[in-house]
């Protein structure tokens, strides 16, 4: 317990003092594209997630870096701070700051429909506390589920999907297998076509897109 305790404080100290209180609206960030705009919604109830995505549009820590994982029907990842201008042979994915983000998972508030905003992390074997990368997100594209898939996953997971996931599920779609495993901490809110346009991509065998995809910037906008 001390030493969570211990983590939550080094990640406070790591926030500008402006952020670290509670925000009454919805913090709304454009995520600038070469494939076009994306806007995204910061949730309130993750404020360590928020803030901490806040401090690093303002200091322009996404600019140029890439999307560097994106799976047909799952998910597009950026935020690797190796990625700026990398190769494209280099095997991204890896690169970090040298902190985490305490978990903020508040499911089934919050769960993985299509148009998700999430914080990658690695995996439990090396992060059994389930805390989140510093820099790295991805936003769900998913799949669509049949009334009997769930069904079987309800079975198989020992699990409840409420009511407004399932239909979230079977007419939207999304990633349901990650529910209380990440931390769901926004949401798009315009632009869901160009995240489905750049899941299409043509990617190699490490899922990293042949062409390089840029975060041209990130800008902190009104509604």
């Amino acid at each position: 317990m001390m030493n969570q305790m211990v983590k939550w404080l080094l990640v406070l100290l790591l926030l500008p003092c402006n952020i670290l209180f509670a925000q009454e609206e919805e913090t709304l960030v454009l995520i600038d594209t070469d494939m076009g705009e994306i806007k995204v919604k910061l949730f309130n109830d993750t404020p360590l997630h928020r803030d901490n995505f806040i401090k690093h549009v303002e200091e322009n820590t996404y600019n140029d870096l890439l999307f560097h994982r994106v799976i047909k029907q799952f998910m597009i990842q950026a935020g690797d701070v190796n990625s700026k201008d990398a190769p494209l042979d280099s095997i991204l994915g890896s690169g970090d700051l040298d902190y985490r983000i305490p978990a903020e998972i508040i499911y089934p508030k919050y769960y993985h429909k299509r148009g998700a905003l999430c914080a990658a992390r690695s995996s439990d074997e090396v992060n059994p506390e389930k805390e989140s990368s510093a820099t790295q997100f991805y936003i769900v594209t998913g799949k669509f589920y049949t009334e009997h898939e769930l069904d079987k996953m309800e079975r198989e997971q020992n699990k409840k999907f409420t009511p407004e996931e399932r239909q979230s599920y079977m007419l939207e779609g999304g990633a349901p297998h990650l529910d209380g495993n990440y931390t769901v901490f926004g949401e798009v809110v315009s632009g869901q076509k160009v995240v489905d346009k750049i899941q299409l991509v043509m990617t190699n065998m490490n899922d990293r897109p042949l062409k390089n995809i840029k975060i041209k910037s990130m800008s902190i906008v009104k509604k």
